[in-house]
């Protein structure tokens, strides 16, 4: 069953984000963090796709051992970053063989060190060409059941001079076939009811996943911060910054993730995606506050 079969269920998905590890200890990390939130039983886990080809192996490898070894379903994320539309075919070709069938097409931030966004000479412009090519090569190996992600913005949609751009990409997306939107991170339940309800009321009815991230520190607030664009809620940067033990942070963390997430499904939000950083006690604690599994 694809994500875009389960959303059309009645019940809140549950899945998680992991990335792909860059050291054996970490590989080790990520393997225990798999089978402890595999007793979870997620609806899927997601895995990020490193841009200019830093992770593209490992992300494959972590992909094709969480379809054979844990029996969940992987959403597997692709890029524009640096690639051509032959790198993404073969990509692509890759995962279809692997059994993969929920892709999460992004266009990716510039590599770092680079100031802005520039396409590769022989790539893709937009994450709505990645939809469109992810559906022809599926299409072109026989495979129709594709499920297909979007990204989407609430933090973004508040603001003015972004709201009518980020409406008009996401119906660009879901115009070349995308199923399902995930969030980007946001803190307040307003700015995802926002987004909702404008994406409907202009036609767009993807169903919109929201991104979730228990932070378990100050200093992994900042660094948060600093790579979204968007700002850590005082209260929850004054909560951090005032537990005098890990523990203490971490459960600060959870309690503000917890209430955001309850507030989202009482909103009507088709599931909680949550960001893990490949850790599991932060994740693990926060769904036990939530009404997703019995």
């Amino acid at each position: 069953m694809t994500i875009r079969d389960l959303l059309r269920q009645s019940a809140p998905t549950l899945s998680y984000e992991l990335f792909p590890p860059r050291t054996p200890t970490a590989e080790e990390t990520v393997e225990a963090t798999m089978r402890t939130l595999a007793a979870t039983d997620p609806d899927f886990i997601s895995i990020t796709y490193g841009a200019s080809g830093t992770t593209r192996t490992t992300s494959r490898s972590v992909v094709h051992r969480l379809a054979e070894s844990h029996t969940i379903p992987p959403l597997a994320h692709l890029t524009c970053v640096d690639q051509s539309r032959a790198d993404l075919t073969e990509v692509i070709e890759s995962y279809l063989a692997d059994g993969v069938r929920d892709f999460l097409a992004l266009r990716g931030d510039p590599p770092k060190g680079q100031a802005d966004w520039r396409p590769h000479p022989d790539g893709l412009l937009y994450a709505s060409e990645l939809v469109t090519l992810l559906r022809e090569v599926a299409h072109a190996h026989g495979v129709d059941d594709l499920s297909i992600g979007v990204t989407a913005f609430p933090a973004q949609h508040v603001l003015p001079q972004w709201r009518q751009q980020g409406l008009d990409v996401l119906r660009a997306k879901q115009d070349a076939g995308a199923d399902f939107a995930i969030t980007q991170v946001f803190y307040e339940v307003d700015q995802y009811t926002a987004l909702v309800t404008d994406a409907a009321d202009q036609g767009i009815g993807l169903p919109i996943i929201p991104e979730v991230m228990p932070l378990v520190s100050a200093t992994r607030a900042a660094r948060a911060a600093q790579l979204t664009g968007v700002p850590t809620p005082e209260a929850l940067v004054a909560d951090l910054e005032a537990a005098e033990t890990d523990d203490a942070a971490r459960a600060a963390g959870v309690a503000h993730a917890a209430t955001l997430s309850r507030d989202l499904l009482d909103a009507g939000a088709p599931g909680i995606h949550v960001i893990t950083f490949n850790r599991h006690e932060a994740a693990m604690e926060l769904v036990s506050h939530l009404p997703l599994r019995g």
